[in-house]
């Protein structure tokens, strides 16, 4: 098992609520931090969102929605948004249990960036 922070945790009990609720397996394959030189969709976009932000003074979240959300490339690369306007709880502990019994398996290769998620049964 690797060591992994209380946020991976985290991230990864929402994770196996999510499969249990699908009753569906999910790949988990990141970037690994640092590398967004390696995302050609990043790569490609970002320019174009910066375009569209220039010169425009942020007066509120919608405003930035809205031209990011104009965003598009000549080759049909386009931006979809959404604000995420939740209240995330501060705080949330993850139990040995959980570590213990979570149906994560990592892959052989590069195992902290690469894993399914399995649903329990």
């Amino acid at each position: 098992m690797l060591q992994q922070s209380a946020r991976h945790y985290l991230f990864k009990q929402d994770l196996q609520a999510l499969v249990n609720e699908l009753r569906i397996e999910i790949r988990i394959a990141h970037y690994p931090p640092y590398t967004p030189k390696y995302n050609p969709i990043e790569h490609r976009l970002f320019p174009h969102v910066t375009r569209a932000c220039q010169g425009v003074i942020f007066e509120s979240v919608e405003i930035v929605e809205e031209l990011i959300a104009k965003t598009k490339t000549k080759t049909g690369l386009q931006v979809f948004t959404m604000i995420l306007d939740g209240i995330y709880k501060t705080g949330r502990k993850v139990t040995e249990e959980f570590k213990q019994m979570m149906e994560i398996v990592f892959d052989d290769y590069l195992p902290q960036w690469n894993y399914t998620a399995v649903p329990q049964i």
